[in-house]
């Protein structure tokens, strides 16, 4: 007895055979167009709110002087351009891919930094957002936070991780500063002490405010801002000579020589009578 035809089995397997075929085909076509289509233009974003690298410059680092217009797409090396790009101590990230019009694209992110250190032997350098060392320029400079004193990082002039405790201190102190809108406008500086002490110098008042390390930098600027709106609207804003956080739950101040403590209690009621707000960007 003769087996019954399965038609249906039949038309899948055909419809399967002809779309693969006419996929091969169409890749065939767009692979030899692909090798065929000249590059008509190149187009470039850079992202980040730093100006540390123009259009121009990505174009010359790019194809280092050797005009592409006109070129085949197929003989030019785009990883090879992402490579030299991303070698740049100034771009974070690189993409660059091209279409089948003949359009090569580059989008490019700079590196942010948050921090700028001169350290005890004249060298200076940034610190980005990452934690990472980076070179300074000769043709812009950023507006952030800068830091001095007895500071030991060194810089090999190169993007590289952060070695001492101070540096990582440090970027800790920057990072927090940063992410809140009226610290970043309030700290104008950071200073090392020759005992490690990391000092804040304000924008507003004559006073400087002894931090310490980057332990509980939550804890120690929210008792600053305590401090702020309670103590200093009714003693004046250049009534005290230092401000000291680096002791847990208690601000020690310097007022004309004489050294006043304002204790845990006294810091928990002040706390306790303002709501905080520690709002970022």
């Amino acid at each position: 007895m003769l087996k019954r035809i399965n038609w249906y089995k039949i038309l899948f397997i055909s419809i399967w055979t002809i779309s693969l075929a006419s996929l091969l085909l169409l890749m065939g076509f767009v692979h030899k167009k692909d090798r065929e289509t000249l590059c008509k233009e190149v187009k470039i974003w850079i992202t980040g709110h730093q100006f540390f690298i123009e259009q121009q410059e990505v174009h010359a680092i790019m194809f280092q002087g050797n005009p592409v217009i006109g070129k085949k797409l197929a003989t030019i090396n785009l990883h090879r351009i992402e490579k030299r790009l991303t070698s740049n101590p100034y771009i974070q990230y690189a993409q660059v891919y091209a279409d089948l019009d003949g359009v090569i694209y580059v989008n490019i992110k700079q590196r942010e930094p948050i921090l700028r250190i001169f350290n005890g032997i004249n060298q200076d350098f940034y610190i980005d957002q990452n934690g990472y060392k980076m070179p300074v320029s000769i043709n812009y400079t950023a507006p952030v936070l800068v830091a001095n004193g007895h500071i030991e990082e060194t810089f090999n002039y190169k993007i590289d991780t952060l070695k001492t405790p101070i540096a990582k201190n440090l970027y800790q102190i920057a990072k927090f500063v940063q992410q809140n809108n009226f610290w970043n406008q309030q700290i104008e500086q950071i200073f090392v002490r020759e005992n490690g002490d990391i000092e804040l110098t304000p924008r507003v008042g004559e006073h400087q405010i002894i931090l310490g390390t980057a332990d509980s930098l939550a804890i120690k600027f929210n008792q600053l801002m305590a401090f702020y709106k309670q103590i200093l609207p009714k003693k004046g804003w250049s009534t005290y000579k230092n401000i000291n956080l680096k002791y847990a739950r208690q601000i020690v101040c310097e007022h004309k020589g004489i050294i006043k403590e304002v204790d845990s209690n006294s810091i928990a009621k002040i706390e306790n009578s303002l709501q905080f707000s520690n709002t970022t960007r």
